[in-house]
């Protein structure tokens, strides 16, 4: 633990400007000391998650530290190529300079995670942070002690503090006496919308730009010509998965009367299938992380009609996999993330109709689509703004470290992975080179007379 927490960032700030951390070879030689950390520890991790979400290795590898690696080895491969310069155009009136844009480290930047997935959502901005060239300080979440922990004693062993800390503890308490006794360079958040408003007030006090990963009410509409036992497949795998304490998870369902029977029936037998007759006993089937979720979600069950599971145990901290009809769009279900095992099912029977609910929580962090039709697919996506799309699928694409991650509007602003990540640590530094054997005397005064010229070369 930091016993003077102010003199310790000001460290950081002065081996910032000291230039350690500059180097192409510097980046790369942290890039895999922090990979052989994850490997060295991997079954440490699989046993912090159990102990917090009861994750099963394989649940782990996918969405945690398998997730990290993978994005480790993009950012390894090309980390070269990002650091170098981007040669652009020069426009007339500045020619014979020439014209680039370099990638400059921002200083000292404060990634804050949450408790959902505690290694992936703290250490995959690391990555980019790193790669970009920035001292880190990492506020993990309490509510997942024993990952916290083990994050903490990782980035200890493996990094000098006054480069890379782990600061744990309260965040209510913690992250205010940073942000108002020091200036970062740069802020990334991911966590409650409520939070981040706070946390946004804060760093704009001192004018630090933020990326704020939120959540939201990310809808999945299931379309009359959809296949249905693949949307069941995909819906049930994603939205169950880490008991559905996912911000990118599908909050509700909108599916066309004409198969919601159909759907809800592939559903119910799908959750059997994954998760078995009795989830609680399920390899494949998490918790939920502490007493003060699992009572806001058990109240939820009693805002619709229970069309499958929904049995609860306090003392485990378990919730079933429930299927929800809803009819009051103004209950909390339909107004208030569920960040659980909840799924809402509601049925429409026209574009117009889905819209309107969809638009009473707008701009999600994402927008699933089962459709058949190419041309319903672009009617969908020109209507739904969100942070991400999948069509056919849901939740995926976070996986891809080639597409940005983020929201708009409530659901976050900014964006990071792969390449994101690099750019979002980074500023872009705009760079005109000009020589001095040229130098026309029509730049200078005295200007009467040239308007006609001026006219000719800025157009």
């Amino acid at each position: 633990m930091i016993n003077d927490l102010p003199g310790h960032l000001a460290n950081m700030r002065a081996y910032f400007r000291e230039g350690h951390t500059r180097s192409y070879a510097f980046r790369k030689q942290q890039l895999l000391a922090l990979k052989k950390a994850i490997e060295t520890q991997e079954q440490a991790i699989y046993d912090a998650l159990y102990q917090d979400l009861r994750k099963s290795p394989e649940e782990s590898w996918v969405t945690e530290n398998g997730f990290l690696l993978s994005e480790l080895n993009h950012t390894l491969k090309w980390l070269k190529a990002w650091m170098e310069p981007q040669h652009k155009p020069t426009n007339l009136l500045n020619l014979p300079s020439s014209s680039r844009v370099e990638s400059e480290p921002l200083g000292v930047v404060l990634i804050i995670a949450p408790w959902n997935y505690p290694l992936q959502l703290l250490l995959t901005p690391l990555v980019g942070a790193i790669a970009a060239g920035n001292c880190v300080v990492l506020k993990p979440s309490e509510f997942a002690p024993a990952t916290a922990a083990l994050m903490q004693s990782i980035i200890e062993q493996t990094f000098p503090p006054e480069y890379i800390c782990c600061i744990p503890g309260d965040g209510a308490t913690v992250i205010p006496a940073m942000m108002e006794h020091y200036t970062f360079d740069h802020v990334l958040y991911t966590g409650s919308t409520a939070v981040g408003r706070i946390i946004y007030k804060m760093a704009a006090e001192k004018l630090v730009p933020v990326t704020l990963e939120l959540g939201g009410k990310s809808p999945c509409v299931v379309e009359a010509d959809a296949n249905i036992q693949v949307a069941a497949n995909r819906i049930t795998v994603t939205k169950f998965s880490n008991a559905g304490q996912m911000c990118i998870a599908p909050d509700y369902i909108l599916v066309h009367r004409s198969v919601k029977d159909k759907l809800v029936s592939a559903i119910r037998q799908k959750i059997e299938a994954f998760f078995s007759t009795d989830p609680q006993q399920s390899y494949e089937y998490g918790k939920i992380i502490n007493a003060k979720q699992f009572n806001r979600l058990r109240n939820y069950l009693s805002q619709g009609t229970v069309l499958h599971g929904g049995n609860s145990q306090e003392e485990t901290l378990y919730i079933e996999p429930c299927l929800l009809e809803v009819t009051d769009l103004q209950a909390p279900v339909m107004t208030e993330e569920i960040f659980g095992p909840v799924l809402p099912i509601i049925a429409y029977d026209s574009m117009e109709q889905a819209m309107e609910i969809i638009q009473r929580n707008p701009n999600p962090l994402a927008f699933y689509l089962f459709t058949g039709s190419t041309k319903k697919e672009r009617a969908w996506l020109d209507q739904v703004p969100a942070g991400a799309a999948c069509i056919n699928n849901a939740s995926w694409h976070a996986t891809n470290h080639h597409l940005p991650f983020g929201g708009r509007g409530f659901s976050g602003s900014g964006r990071y992975h792969g390449k994101y990540s690099f750019d979002t640590f980074s500023h872009q530094k705009a760079v005109l080179k000009t020589p001095t054997w040229f130098d026309p005397a029509m730049k200078y005064p005295p200007f009467k007379g040239k308007l006609w010229l001026f006219k000719w070369f800025i157009r």
